[in-house]
């Protein structure tokens, strides 16, 4: 059996010479089809040298008129559709032989001639009555409309077909299986043995690839029982066909079995086995088979290299690869297109761009996969703006991009933040029709989700033809980055009628919940992750442990971290950040030394959280400790997030000096935040010319954050300086900063409800203001004095209204009302808490004796007993940390 090289071992073919054999024997009788591999292979016409041979040994033509049947055959054998197509015209109403309309329609499949091949059938159908059909005609019909896609046509034909033989059942097999309607093809083989019809060595390779499609092992080991019990154990294309199925079907094992057993193999055999181990990630199996081929002398071909190239890739040894890739210029496979393709992808895969590069360069012949493989190794190892250049460099050499190609710049765009080249990426992408694809669609998604456009990134979820789990995936996360977490955990109950979740789902929906408080919520989510048996699956502990963090229920977050089987660096830091919004630097601090007992070496992130534990607990001494210990002990080298950590612990400490000498004398040029740092300690110590200094840098470098100004204006207010405050927000109204509505949310009976700043809407709402006053009256008549209770000009100029929305107020009247008495109340807001609302509510806190939680912005405020954990200090204003 001839072999070729490029071919991949899953896609074998008819022996040539068989094929040919069976055109001299009936050379009116329609090709058989690549039924292994779903493929329709040309039908092999006879060349045009070989047609003008046979056509000076045939005697004259005969006049069209005496013989048509004849004239038209000649005519086909010469290639000539069109003088062939008028000569049938000519016998309009007559019928002609079966010989002629089978030599018209194989020129027909041949040409690809759609409408033409029509003409031809709609002639037979006209000439006489087509209730019936011989084999012969039938199964030129069958592989004409087969190999035009129109199986409505095929499947029209073949019911009208007298008799059926094994041809016409394997070319309606073959069909279905290349159209991908995989089990409707094993549904027809089922048939055809029932029929009666006998296999033969050709129906086997295309129904054992349907098993392997739709991973059917059962299926397939029935066939396999086929296979033996009609004698066909020992034919090399069968038995190449068992080893892929059994491969895609997972059973490794099995196929080596079949391997093993097989008493001759070629080299397709030798690929479908090695291919088989590395797409079941069996990479050390499939290169010893690769090197055991070797040592038998037996050649590999150019879908053996590629198969052995990708499979280094997936190995965390480069030298390993550059071995592979020595053996491929030695063997002399770099001529190939394939092999260059394939060396890019592989040294992109290890982190090899410059190996990648020089061999994209030095590439002479680049097909759209060189060009993809260039683009997306760049996006996947942090390179997006190259990725973004080489894709430019595609579109001057007039490369039209596929979907792999549009999806890899979109998510460079994405990870750029350039809305503005995703836009005309988009705009391409619908040019060239490849929008409906489902890649193409969930790279717009993300790309339009982290660009901040969510609702066209809805848009493209509501066009897309075909959504699966990455798509929801994508849209619930980009529905909690744009801060619509309500939407999201809706979009996650659609998800479930359409859609299994997977555990990047689960995770997205576990952050929406974590955003707004939804602790029960989480906790269902999270016990259908466990009905899926994907409660372990990658970072999904961690994100439930964010969750009771974030929700502020440390108790639950310490349970849940105990019984982690494996606890990694993220596990650490999120108790520690935890710790550190409580403002517990005592159990930040133990928690670290236990993770240093259990050797888990600290990353900048840990650090961040112990330095912050300790600004919001005072512990300066121990923060300038740790701070010391980066470097010397962990080998951190101190970004400037650490910095502003520091800044943060000296400014809140007090020690505004030593903070702002501090700024002066860094190693590297301190940012936005480190200003902002030193600002909010002068906001919490009234150190109104300092903070106007440090403001006066904060927006030299960042003046369109509009937490800087808030600060600023928490600063004037709290000293009185009402003109400048005044100022500051003319300032912000001119720059057109505005505040996101404030909005608090609050948890009863697993229902999450919001509310809004100055919002009548909710349902409860008059009973809320109700309530609200009551308690109001409560605190004056117990002889405390409302901080609202201010000067007209004071109110005027307070950043309260503005900055704050009060809505966490009604959220907690809403918990007052719909949750027994002494059930602590647990409220989520999207904005920081201004000083007024922080009185308040510790006074409520004393006067009704519930425990009150609102997590604002930048911590944690627990309120008990009148008392607040911040210290008063982290109301209406806070740090970086």
């Amino acid at each position: 059996m001839a072999i070729c090289a490029n071919r991949p071992p899953k896609s074998l073919r008819f022996s040539d010479h068989y094929h040919f054999l069976r055109l001299l024997s009936n050379p009116t009788r329609p090709n058989y089809l690549n039924l292994h591999s779903g493929g329709l292979p040309n039908p092999h016409p006879l060349s045009s040298h070989d047609s003008q041979h046979l056509s000076a040994l045939s005697p004259a033509p005969a006049p069209a008129s005496a013989d048509p049947d004849a004239g038209i055959r000649r005519l086909c054998v010469r290639g000539d559709l069109e003088g062939a197509l008028e000569l049938l015209d000519s016998a309009e109403g007559r019928r002609l032989d079966d010989d002629a309309y089978v030599a018209l329609l194989r020129l027909c499949e041949w040409k690809r001639a759609v409408d033409e091949g029509f003409r031809v059938y709609s002639h037979i159908s006209s000439s006489s009555s087509i209730t019936s059909l011989s084999t012969r005609l039938g199964n030129a019909l069958l592989s004409m409309f087969v190999r035009f896609g129109d199986l409505l046509s095929a499947w029209s034909v073949f019911g009208k077909m007298v008799e059926r033989d094994v041809f016409s059942w394997n070319v309606m097999i073959g069909g279905y299986a290349k159209s991908g309607f995989l089990d409707e093809a094993l549904d027809l083989y089922h048939r055809m043995l029932w029929s009666g019809a006998r296999p033969d060595l050709y129906t086997f390779p295309c129904v054992l690839r349907s098993c392997g499609g739709v991973t059917d092992l059962i299926r397939g080991r029935e066939v396999h029982a086929h296979v033996v019990r009609f004698g066909f154990s020992s034919e090399v294309d069968v038995l190449n066909a068992l080893i892929t199925m059994y491969a895609k079907c997972g059973s490794c094992a099995t196929a080596r079995n079949v391997f093993d057993g097989m008493p001759r193999r070629d080299c397709i055999s030798w690929n479908a086995m090695i291919a088989g181990y590395f797409e079941n990630e069996n990479c050390a199996e499939g290169l010893e088979l690769f090197l055991m081929m070797r040592n038998l002398s037996l050649e590999p071909d150019v879908m053996t290299m590629t198969s052995v190239i990708s499979a280094s890739g997936l190995l965390p040894d480069r030298e390993f690869g550059k071995g592979i890739h020595g053996y491929a210029i030695r063997m002399n496979f770099l001529t190939d297109v394939s092999v260059h393709n394939s060396l890019i992808q592989m040294y992109t895969t290890l982190g090899g761009l410059e190996e990648a590069e020089k061999i994209f360069l030095r590439q002479e012949s680049k097909d759209i996969v060189s060009w993809t493989a260039m683009i997306s190794g760049y996006e996947k190892n942090g390179s997006p703006d190259k990725a973004l250049e080489v894709f430019e460099q595609m579109g001057a050499n007039n490369v039209v991009p596929d979907e792999v190609t549009i999806a890899s710049a979109l998510a460079s765009c994405a990870s750029l933040g350039r809305l503005d080249i995703g836009t005309k990426v988009h705009e391409l992408a619908r040019n060239i029709g490849i929008t409906p694809c489902t890649m193409v669609g969930n790279a717009l998604l993300d790309m339009y989700s982290k660009s901040r456009c969510i609702d066209k990134a809805l848009e493209v979820f509501r066009q897309m033809p075909e959504k699966d789990v990455v798509t929801w995936s994508s849209v619930i996360s980009g529905l909690r980055i744009n801060r619509r977490s309500f939407e999201a955990l809706s979009y996650l109950r659609q998800m479930h009628v359409d859609v299994k979740p997977n555990s990047i789902t689960f995770i997205a929906a576990l952050s929406a919940c974590a955003a707004v408080g939804a602790l029960m919520c989480g906790k269902e989510i999270h016990a259908r992750a466990l009905r899926s048996g994907l409660g372990y699956e990658g970072c999904l502990p961690n994100a439930l442990l964010d969750l009771y963090v974030k929700c502020g229920r440390m108790e639950y977050a310490w349970t849940q971290f105990n019984i982690l089987k494996e606890k990694d660096i993220v596990s650490w830091n999120i108790m520690l950040t935890g710790y550190a919004g409580k403002g517990r630097g005592d159990l930040a601090v133990s928690l670290f030394n236990q993770m240093i007992e259990a050797s888990v070496h600290p990353d900048e992130v840990t650090m961040v959280g112990l330095l912050c534990a300790c600004s919001r607990s005072g512990m300066v001494s121990q923060g300038w400790e740790y701070f010391d210990s980066m470097k010397r002990r962990h080998s951190i080298t101190p970004n400037l997030k650490h910095y502003a950590c520091m800044v943060d612990l000296l400014g809140r400490a007090g020690y505004l000096g030593q903070a702002h000498q501090f700024i002066n004398d860094m190693p590297i040029e301190p940012d936005a935040a480190i200003w902002g740092a030193l600002l909010n300690g002068c906001r919490i110590h009234h150190q109104v010319e300092l903070g106007e200094y440090a403001a006066k840098h904060v927006f030299e470098l960042d003046d369109r954050s509009v937490g800087y100004y808030v600060l600023l204006c928490n600063l004037y207010a709290d000293s009185g300086r009402w003109d400048q405050l005044a100022r500051a927000r003319r300032v912000m109204r001119e720059r057109g900063l505005e505040m996101d509505p404030g909005c608090s949310w609050v948890e009863v009976k697993g229902v999450v409800h919001a509310f809004l700043s100055s919002d009548e809407s909710h349902p409860q709402i008059k009973e809320i203001h109700a309530v609200l006053k009551g308690l109001y009256d409560r605190i004056k008549a117990a002889g405390f004095a409302l901080p609202e209770d201010q000067s007209i000009a004071q109110m005027e100029a307070s950043k309260s209204d503005i900055f704050c929305g009060h809505s966490e107020r009604l959220a907690v009247a809403f918990g007052l009302i719909n949750t027994t008495p002494g059930m602590p109340i647990w409220v989520t807001k999207n904005l920081y808490m201004c000083q007024n609302c922080h009185s308040i509510l510790k006074l409520i806190s004393k006067l009704v004796r519930r425990e009150i939680t609102v997590r604002d912005t930048e911590q944690f405020h627990h309120f008990k007993d009148g008392i607040c954990s911040c210290r008063d200090e982290g109301c209406w204003g806070g740090s970086v940390g």
